[in-house]
């Protein structure tokens, strides 16, 4: 083996001329000395490029059991030739070549006695690390050291390599992929370098309108292609904004919106205006938007006020700025979470009286909208899409069951496999999720208030128990209850460390994330949207999002997904705005079953799927249209 290395320089010429006297065997060289072969011709190559002359060297001393070592950091050495300055003793010892924070490599010296080849070498962790020998008889002979030849422009050289390796290092380990990439919706783009807060600046767009306020208008190029890439998978939005273009359905519509900003909230917004609305929108969540895809609405002349990572403040100027418009009032609102609909109710209430009704699409709105049916406050009428087959059974279940894993691992890199889960709620959101975390091979808990969903988790195979029964034993803890102080202080307290908190459900009330901002607890943030929150003894959780909607505030959804839910909107702001007075009264509507599966036949042509039809007498045997509908309201998909 040794005769295949051509290698050059005098202490390969050493080397040569031993292997041809010794000719060890092939097992020899393949268990002991391959490695130290390698780390020569990397020092030998060195020595060449230095100019280093070593002269004298004893061929019939040196061995391949000699303890040439070097790591594979100092590949860097100096490329200008420069001057090589010995720094050891005179005497013939030995050092090891390359120290714990000693940078610079060390070569062989002349006339350096080596160990014989049967000797074996032994690191002795008594002596620090210290090299020995043991011979054949079995003693132990301390390594003679080597003079170490530094180069005099070296130590120079090396102190500025780590610095831009570790700058570029660092770069990657927050990089595109978790700050910047506008591929996601967890686009962090909030890591700009201008830390201007939005409001303070003044942008305007190509055509010189400045009604918005957003993050960088110049970031509009990418939003767009952001919301082209959306299109190719919202084909019921594409379908619908083509059939109803020519009608003009909202002609006259004044919609003002708070949803998640994202590429697919565009495209839904873009599809209002095809069909003839005027739309201004600010941002439901404080996280969710992606502020490439604002600036390229604002580019294309929708009224945007948003940006990821605003304040609380920011949040509720942000809706103002959108209602409170001189010349302009709606007539219609499209809500997500109810922030919206509870800032006009409680600062604009005579708005009302020209708004036609109000499209809710989440659990929480849903809720509130209830709550003010109840009271006698609701003054419009309202439509509950959250609560439609297409909304529940798509986007709730299947959306869900495919984001919370994309969350999970973009922000904290985690293996399910083997990992005790507790999902708080069964109800879609908390099916889907289970679902995905049992198929990755986790351990599920489940928790429940309603005995059905409770019944609905046992028969899946889910172990039904308490909070409070393995909260000190489970890895990871999930909210979607749509409730809140599900995960109090208590809880938080008792859990093990390095447990992951999240919330998938839309509000931020799930998980008590106030008892946190106290002296005594210590946050640190360890990547964008992820904080460690650290107790006196040293234990700490990894909460997501600050314990607000995971999927958008850290990944990204399903777009085909999102385009049912968006034009499941889109047909009810239409039916609100068109519909006859008297036909909706002052309360709140589930969408048309009619219209549901409308929303459906839309996208079975993507999975080329083809209906059977019914003929007349099987129609007239079920008692229904041939064209539908073909379920009772009453009836659980």
């Amino acid at each position: 083996m040794f005769e295949t290395l051509k290698l050059r320089g005098p202490q390969c010429l050493a080397f040569n001329q031993y292997s041809a006297t010794h000719n060890p065997s092939p097992s020899y060289v393949l268990g002991k000395g391959l490695r130290e072969i390698a780390a020569m011709s990397v020092q030998v190559l060195a020595a060449e490029m230095a100019e280093v002359e070593l002269k004298d060297v004893p061929s019939k001393e040196l061995t391949p059991e000699s303890p040439l070592t070097t790591k594979a950091d100092d590949k860097g050495i100096v490329e200008s030739e420069p001057k090589a300055v010995v720094t050891s003793a005179t005497t013939p010892t030995m050092e090891p070549i390359v120290k714990t924070g000693d940078p610079s490599p060390g070569f062989l010296t002349p006339n350096t006695k080596m160990p014989q080849a049967s000797a074996m070498k032994r690191t002795d962790p008594q002596q620090n690390g210290g090299e020995a020998f043991v011979n054949r008889d079995g003693t132990v002979a301390e390594a003679p050291r080597l003079k170490k030849i530094q180069f005099a422009d070296q130590k120079q050289e090396f102190n500025k390599r780590p610095t831009k390796i570790g700058r570029r290092s660092l770069s990657r380990s927050i990089s595109q992929s978790s700050t910047d990439s506008y591929g996601s919706a967890a686009s962090y783009t909030d890591s700009s370098d201008d830390e201007t807060s939005p409001r303070d600046k003044q942008q305007k767009n190509s055509k010189g309108n400045g009604d918005f306020c957003i993050k960088n208008i110049k970031q509009a190029d990418f939003g767009r292609r952001e919301i082209e890439i959306a299109e190719q998978e919202m084909p019921a939005l594409m379908a619908l904004r083509k059939r109803a273009q020519g009608e003009k359905p909202l002609a006259g519509a004044k919609v003002v919106g708070c949803t998640h900003i994202t590429a697919q909230t565009a495209v839904l917004m873009e599809t209002l205006s095809a069909l003839g609305a005027q739309c201004r929108w600010a941002a439901c969540n404080i996280y969710s938007t992606q502020n490439e895809v604002a600036a390229a609405l604002a580019e294309g002349g929708f009224s945007v006020f948003a940006w990821k990572g605003e304040s609380e403040d920011d949040f509720w100027w942000c809706i103002d700025r959108c209602v409170n418009l001189e010349g302009w009032q709606p007539n219609m609102i499209l809500d997500d979470g109810g922030d919206l609909t509870h800032w006009i109710y409680k600062k604009y209430p005579n708005m009302f009286k020209k708004i036609k009704g109000i499209v809710e699409e989440s659990v929480t709105g849903v809720h509130r909208l209830y709550q003010l049916s109840k009271a006698g406050k609701l003054c419009v009428p309202a439509m509950n899409v959250n609560d439609s087959v297409t909304k529940q059974k798509f986007d709730n279940l299947y959306c869900c069951r495919e984001s919370i894993l994309d969350g999970l691992k973009r922000t904290t890199d985690v293996m399910f496999g083997g990992k005790q889960v507790v999902v708080c709620g069964y109800g879609e959101v908390g099916k889907g999720c289970c679902a995905a975390l049992k198929a990755m091979g986790s351990i599920v808990y489940v928790t429940e208030i309603d005995p059905i969903c409770a019944l609905q988790a046992c028969m899946d195979g889910f172990r039904l128990v308490k909070l409070n029964e393995v909260i000190r034993q489970v890895d990871i803890v999930i909210t979607c209850t749509g409730n809140k102080n599900v995960v109090v202080r208590e809880y938080l307290d008792r859990m093990k460390n390095g447990c992951i908190v999240c919330n998938m459900g839309h509000s931020n009330t799930e998980i008590d994330v106030a008892s946190l901002r106290t002296p005594e607890l210590t946050w640190e943030r360890v990547r964008s949207q992820v904080d460690h929150v650290i107790w006196p003894d040293g234990k700490r959780i990894v909460l997501l999002a600050e314990g607000r909607l995971l999927n958008l505030s850290c990944s990204t959804v399903p777009t085909f997904v999102l385009s049912i839910t968006a034009t499941t909107q889109a047909l009810a702001l239409i039916e609100l705005y068109n519909a006859p007075e008297g036909r909706y009264k002052q309360d709140v509507y589930l969408l048309p079953k009619k219209m549901d599966e409308y929303v459906a036949s839309l996208h079975l042509p993507t999975f080329d799927a083809h209906l059977t039809e019914l003929s007349d007498e099987q129609a007239k045997y079920l008692g229904l249209n041939k064209n539908g509908p073909f379920k009772p309201n009453y009836y659980r998909y």
